[in-house]
């Protein structure tokens, strides 16, 4: 969650609190009641009644039985007050309208089956293109990555993607690197960002020593959407600090905030007709030509890039069939009941995991914006935190926000392939940082963050106390030698408590370092292979 202080302040008139059973009235709403995620498998209550009307365009909501209206409209003029498009505004909408309604977003086991069968990445990688096809191809493509963290879960400040990952490159110096490698060896191809109110100013700065990336519409903004206070769910309001009552809507906010902004109108309007789409913490997720070839041929309108589920995986979202109607669709651990945990992180039965890189026709984007009055239907997560992050005392909140990749299943014929491990190296965690910043992971010629050969395809599963290492700062004190340890040869490493390493510690197969004082104990250098290690 990004830190609120960077949210932009509003004021607003107050609004009513209504407390008690919520039934939603919905007015002239059929792009909501055709939403693919309305449907078996979906846990929640319905309670609306179809045939009661608003006296506004708005949604109602109305107490249970007879009793007075809040309409949608005070979000609404909220929203509007703070100049946040009307893709914006119905994208949250269609987020609260669940909410309020009961839906939690739960996928049940019950309601999946396993995905099989599905397309690799060597199946589309067997003829070269040809220099006309590669220019035709090019000419209708966008690359975008996002960029709209902070990473204050780390400890930062500032946009993740201005941390150093190898050397003193940062995560932006490579995109940049690859995007311009690419223009010089493979050929011209549209490239931007989708950053968010915190990070544009940082990113547009770092990106100055790259002038050829910051070139018209070089970037779109990301939306920001009110909390909403878990007691009457109304907006939360807190004039302490104001930017408080705003949060990020999540990546799924990529498709309001393409409308909304009109960019997605101008590239079309430009003839580009695919994107593909990565996170900016993943260095490995390039524009791969074959791939951009296989899926402008199967006129597919999104192509959903997975890999294989390891254990190191097992605790993220997975792919799978909606047995009532056959659709690919994307389940995260927040939409996972705690019975059906098990199988959820059953890398067997759920064999798939989203990589987020994505590849997304436009022109069939704009028809599921028109189908469904404006928005891309997708199932809302909810995430409950205080209105000051920093404030634990604070009223409770709800966060609402969506994943992109859930929009598999609003795309009829959506399809997904298999890609190598070599397309997947993000980082979420210090200890995914300190995983690529090893000689685990090799810089390729066209500066891709790929998994060193020595590991056999599997990434070391690197588990730090998250007591110390939680933050950034903890472990720039771990490598403060300066050397970072060697995890080529290491399958896992489990790190409890103060533990320093000094220069020329590497690790081989299962190891475990422990320190159990208060004060900061230093490994010293050598191999440490299957073992357990107290300091």
């Amino acid at each position: 969650t990004e830190s609120c202080q960077h949210f932009m302040a509003f004021r607003r008139a107050p609004l009513a609190v209504l407390l008690g059973a919520l039934t939603l009235v919905v007015a002239s709403n059929a792009a909501l009641s055709s939403s693919p995620f309305v449907s078996a498998g979906r846990v929640g209550r319905s309670g609306r009644d179809q045939n009661e009307k608003c006296n506004s365009p708005a949604t109602c909501l109305r107490l249970k039985g007879a009793g007075p209206k809040v309409e949608f409209d005070g979000i609404r003029k909220l929203m509007e007050g703070e100049g946040l498009s009307e893709a914006a505004i119905r994208s949250f909408r269609a987020a609260y309208e669940q909410l309020v309604r009961g839906d939690d977003g739960m996928i049940l086991e019950s309601s999946i089956e396993p995905v099989k069968g599905l397309p690799t990445q060597a199946d589309v990688n067997q003829a070269k293109l040809s220099a006309e096809r590669t220019k035709e191809l090019l000419s209708k493509t966008v690359v975008l990555k996002l960029n709209g963290g902070l990473g204050t879960g780390m400890g930062l400040e500032k946009a993740k993607s201005l941390l150093a990952v190898k050397g003193t490159d940062t995560f932006l110096d490579f995109i940049a690197k690859q995007v311009m490698d690419f223009k010089t060896h493979k050929g011209d191809v549209r490239s931007m960002f989708m950053n968010s109110f915190s990070t544009s100013a940082d990113t547009k700065a770092a990106l100055a020593a790259y002038p050829a990336l910051l070139g018209e519409g070089w970037e779109v903004v990301q939306n920001k959407v009110p909390k909403i206070l878990q007691e009457g769910l109304q907006p939360a309001k807190w004039p302490a600090k104001p930017a408080c009552e705003w949060c990020p809507p999540g990546h799924g906010d990529l498709y309001p905030s393409l409308a909304g902004s009109g960019t997605l109108d101008a590239l079309l309007a430009k003839g580009v007709k695919y994107m593909f789409v990565s996170n900016s913490d993943n260095l490995g997720a390039t524009l791969d030509l074959a791939l951009l070839d296989y899926f402008a041929q199967s006129d597919k309108p999104f192509i959903m890039e997975v890999c294989e589920r390891t254990e190191a995986d097992k605790k993220g979202g997975h792919l799978a069939v909606r047995t009532s109607d056959g659709r690919l669709l994307l389940r995260e651990s927040a939409q996972c009941a705690a019975a059906d945990e098990k199988a959820f992180q059953d890398t067997a039965r759920h064999s798939f995991f989203n990589t987020n890189n994505l590849w997304i026709r436009l022109d069939r984007l704009k028809e599921v914006l028109d189908k469904h009055d404006g928005v891309v239907p997708l199932p809302m997560i909810k995430n409950e935190k205080t209105v000051d992050p920093g404030d634990g005392d604070s009223p409770k909140v709800f966060q609402l926000e969506t994943a992109m990749g859930a929009a598999i299943e609003s795309f009829p014929g959506a399809g997904a392939v298999v890609v190598d491990r070599a397309r997947f190296a993000p980082v979420k965690t210090c200890a995914d940082l300190l995983r690529v910043r090893s000689d685990a992971y090799d810089v390729t010629p066209d500066f891709r963050l790929v998994l060193a050969a020595e590991c056999g395809g599997k990434p070391p599963v690197v588990d730090l106390d998250g007591k110390v290492y939680k933050k950034v700062q903890g472990l720039e004190k771990m490598l403060a030698a300066g050397a970072v340890p060697s995890l080529k040869h290491c399958s896992k490493l489990v790190v409890k408590g103060k533990v320093a390493l000094a220069a020329g510690v590497v690790f081989k197969g299962e190891v475990t370092v422990a320190n159990a004082k208060d004060e900061w104990a230093t490994l010293k250098a050598g191999t440490y292979e299957n073992t357990k290690v107290e300091l």
